[in-house]
């Protein structure tokens, strides 16, 4: 489908409509990601058949449908986007700026440790002191310092302890490999998908995926278990003489000889990682101890992994069958077929979780279980942290970039 060329006038210049732009001037309006997703959907739909049309014509349209759902506010920010308040831009030690964002800011609080109402009264209290304090820029040292004091004196040394830990693992540059195992259905691809966004990394794997490319390279014939599901790849297996192993034996050597082929993929994709030093979420069904310490051994990053795990079958089979409704494609009714050996499995993982110290995260509740992979993050960091507040943010006579103000 060809797309809508959106012209202006007065530039001379020629693009095409894209959602997401038209998606990021609304939030900057004031609307949230989903009503501003919402809204640039419906543009899109009406403007599918004009192969062009004018920027006036499109604000216009998009006017229109903010009058209709209501949104006096941010209308009138979306007509007038000079009026809106100047954006404090935030300065770091490289020199770079960039605009000061509540949104990432608070977040960050959160990744911390910060309950969320915390950090949202924070975030509005530095808003104001940055708009109070006047000047076009804040440089990074003075505004972690600022943060560091404010949550001491607020929420405690733990607090702000945590936020130092947190800052000081930014600066390191150092990447975050983190990995999320777990059988089928527990959650672990929204939790890491949740975690991806948290902690602003960009780059994800699925090792189901890996597997998914590696059954095309390897013909069923030369590794039957490959192209089994993990909780029935002990069917593959080759019988061997003698007693046969108890269910619980033969679940666990299909999936280890499943999970060991996959290794070899996954194995790549973190040695990738490190090379380019970039922060990593693998996540899994094939995620285990061995995998996690071959993978890393003797690597410069910070390494967090853990098993997410559902502990109440009827809450399980419950999410198969939610799963079936809203994508019918996952084949739930299998799911829920295979339901013993998908318990047996996860039994499994978490017993060898248990053994070599992984942490394991009970999903009952996505954020809490968002907020305790983050919470091991901040642990891993603080077990290994010796420093002090000026190391990390300098003394405020060291800020060259207020020097340079002052000057």
């Amino acid at each position: 489908m060809a797309k809508t060329v959106i012209v202006d006038a007065e530039e001379g210049t020629r693009a095409p409509f894209l959602r997401g732009i038209l998606t990021r001037s609304l939030q900057e309006a004031g609307l949230g990601f989903d009503a501003a997703y919402a809204l640039a959907s419906r543009v899109r739909q009406e403007l599918a058949s004009l192969p062009e049309v004018s920027t006036t014509d499109l604000r216009e349209r998009v006017a229109r449908h903010l009058r209709q759902g209501g949104e006096a506010h941010a209308l009138q920010r979306y007509q007038s986007p000079a009026a809106m308040a100047p954006q404090m831009l935030v300065r770091g030690t490289t020199g770079l700026a960039v605009p000061f964002s509540r949104s990432r800011y608070r977040r960050g609080l959160e990744n911390c440790g910060v309950a969320p109402d915390q950090a949202a009264s924070m975030t509005r209290r530095v808003a104001q002191y940055l708009v109070q304090r006047g000047g076009p820029e804040v440089s990074a040292s003075t505004l972690g310092r600022m943060t560091y004091n404010w949550l001491r004196q607020d929420l405690g040394q733990e607090a702000a302890r945590r936020y130092l830990v947190w800052v000081d693992h930014l600066h390191s540059g150092r990447p975050l490999l983190l990995f999320v195992g777990g059988t089928a259905g527990v959650g672990k691809s929204t939790i890491a998908t949740e975690l991806a966004t948290r902690l602003e990394i960009v780059r994800t794997q699925s090792t189901d995926m890996l597997r998914e490319v590696m059954r095309v390279m390897l013909p069923q014939r030369l590794l039957p278990t490959l192209h089994a599901s993990s909780f029935e790849a002990w069917r593959a297996l080759p019988l061997a003489p003698g007693p046969t192993p108890d269910r619980e034996t033969l679940l666990a050597e299909g999936y280890r000889s499943q999970a060991d082929a996959v290794a070899l993929s996954c194995e790549a994709v973190v040695r990738r990682a490190l090379k380019e030093r970039v922060s990593l979420i693998l996540e899994g069904v094939h995620v285990y101890p061995e995998l996690v310490d071959r993978a890393t051994s003797g690597a410069d990053a910070l390494v967090v992994s853990a098993v997410v795990a559902v502990l109440k079958p009827e809450e399980l089979r419950a999410r198969f069958r939610g799963r079936g409704g809203r994508v019918p494609q996952r084949r739930s009714e299998r799911y829920l077929a295979s339901f013993e050996a998908i318990w047996g499995l996860q039994d499994y993982l978490l017993s060898e979780a248990d053994r070599h110290g992984m942490t394991i995260v009970v999903n009952d509740d996505k954020d809490r279980a968002v907020r305790e992979v983050l919470n091991r993050v901040i642990e891993t960091l603080a077990a290994e942290f010796k420093g002090t507040p000026r190391q990390v943010f300098g003394h405020p006579q060291d800020d060259r970039w207020a020097k340079r103000r002052a000057g």
